[in-house]
């Protein structure tokens, strides 16, 4: 039956799905014209309120902008890779290479979401070549859809963007709401234990529906790209043994490491061959060079993050906030690349998966100027409170969130939009604000299995489009509404 469903969902989506910044402009549109019909702006005022709105998330947005940047740059850092290339040995069927790249997925996404979506498309890529090599036949389609299972589970993880911003000092609604500690959302019991259901139940769901072997789609490997493999893993052992240089040659040794296990990094050059840098290059390469190139710049900056960060620890407890996970990413990120001209080069290459974040967060933020400005979040929050009750509630918060994700699919700036509302009727209804908060992230998450988005950097990799894989993540979210609407309903009392 799922089988059946996947194939169903992936032709619907290969009609419907626009790009994400056309949900933004909708989005946009449909709220201008209720605040005109449904308040008493005019049509001039809700323009000026749209344009005061617009910049009004910039510190917001560049935290969100960090949070995926350091944590892509960490998922395509030479020993993740190497994990996923070791780990990617194993599979002995389809089924089985199904489940490892989902559970790759979800357990890095619960560490980053960043760090998930990459991993995940990375994992699907280097599981589904190693397994042809081997002549196990991989569904490569539902292999990048399993890759992307993190992203619908990584709110309940330390990366979930409303929980960590509702802990961080001067959040934009600290001043009415205060802080939200993450004691009281991802590391609220009942979070953990709607996680773990999660992580046992839809590895087997994306196995089930892997179709029959007269209908599987394998990965197209090049004889180029198989060729490489041997030369490109020894290039890079040598490249790693010599004194830590890196500056183009490194670049291309790692490019050529991508290719050889089949990693379609976005931004790395494809054509690159591996060159390993001997020590002695260093006396060809001038100061600024050999600065570039100097691992003890990296453990300079090493040791007083990892220090502040001890102290941090030590003082507060385990408190997360997005500024604390966005440095933590960035130090282990350093460490991973080795030297800093790597690292430059490294974010060279992930900036380009924050393209569209840049480009609609904007919009987002002029959205929330003019739901605040002209009382549509008071008024949408009344509706909410007259369909709800305390118990009722964060299902119904939870079916919002998963709508609005259609048209705001970053958790950030839908969270600018919706916190002020969610927060409002949660007060009303004597609903406790962090459970409101972890309701907003299980809807979040739960559509981006319909929603492209997210997916841009994850099709990069893979080579694939969004209508191949939609249909299967589809089915996944159906699935993960009912584990999410009855966890919300029934485990809380229990704790709170």
């Amino acid at each position: 039956m799922l089988q059946v469903l996947g194939a169903f969902c992936v032709r619907l989506s290969q009609k419907y799905i626009p790009n994400p910044l056309i949900f933004a402009i909708i989005l946009s549109m449909i709220v201008y014209i209720l605040g005109i019909t449904m308040t008493d702006t005019g049509p001039f005022k809700m323009v000026e309120y749209w344009y005061d709105g617009f910049w009004n998330l910039l510190t917001f947005g560049m935290q969100m902008v960090a949070l995926l940047l350091f944590g892509y740059v960490l998922a395509t850092s030479p020993p993740i890779r190497r994990i996923v290339a070791w780990a990617a040995r194993f599979p002995r069927n389809g089924g089985q290479a199904i489940l490892l790249i989902c559970t790759l997925a979800m357990v890095f996404a619960y560490l980053n979401w960043g760090l998930g979506l990459i991993v995940g498309a990375i994992a699907a890529r280097e599981v589904c070549k190693q397994a042809k090599q081997r002549g196990v036949k991989v569904h490569y389609p539902l292999a990048a859809a399993a890759g992307f299972a993190g992203l619908m589970i990584f709110a309940g993880g330390f990366s979930a963007s409303a929980p960590l911003v509702m802990n961080t000092e001067g959040h934009f609604l600290f001043e009415r709401y205060g802080l939200v500690p993450i004691s009281e959302t991802i590391l609220a019991p009942y979070n953990f234990i709607i996680v773990l259901t999660w992580m046992l139940i839809i590895p087997f769901v994306y196995r089930a529906m892997h179709p029959p072997m007269d209908e599987i789609e394998e990965i197209v490997i090049s004889d180029d790209e198989a060729g490489k493999s041997a030369a490109a893993a020894a290039a890079t052992t040598a490249s790693e043994r010599s004194a830590g240089t890196v500056t183009a040659y490194h670049r291309e040794a790692q490019s050529a490491e991508g290719d050889g296990l089949g990693f379609a990094v976005i931004g790395m050059n494809e054509g690159a061959t591996a060159t390993a840098v001997p020590s002695n290059k260093l006396n060809d390469f001038n100061v600024a060079e050999k600065l570039e190139n100097a691992p003890f710049l990296t453990w300079i900056v090493a040791a007083a993050g990892i220090s502040y960060l001890l102290y941090h620890f030590a003082t507060k407890g385990f408190d997360l906030n997005l500024n604390i996970v966005n440095f933590t990413l960035l130090i282990a990120g350093m460490l991973a690349y080795k030297t800093p001209i790597a690292y430059v080069q490294a974010v060279d290459e992930g900036v380009r998966s924050c393209g569209q974040l840049v480009l609609q967060f904007p919009f987002y933020a002029g959205i929330l100027g003019m739901m605040a400005s002209s009382g549509l979040v008071t008024l949408f929050a009344g509706w909410l409170i007259s369909i709800s009750n305390a118990y009722t509630f964060p299902a119904a918060a939870m079916i919002s969130a998963a709508i609005v994700n259609l048209f705001v699919p970053s958790a950030g700036g839908q969270w600018a939009i919706q916190g002020p509302m969610l927060l409002e009727a949660s007060e009303a209804l004597g609903v406790d604000f962090g459970l409101t908060v972890m309701a907003f992230t299980y809807g979040d998450q739960l559509t981006n299995g319909i929603q492209p988005f997210w997916m841009l950097p994850l099709l990069g990799v893979t080579m694939l489009k969004a209508r191949e894989i939609l249909g299967y993540t589809s089915v996944v979210m159906l699935v993960a509404f009912f584990i999410f609407s009855l966890g919300l309903t029934f485990l809380p009392p229990f704790f709170l």
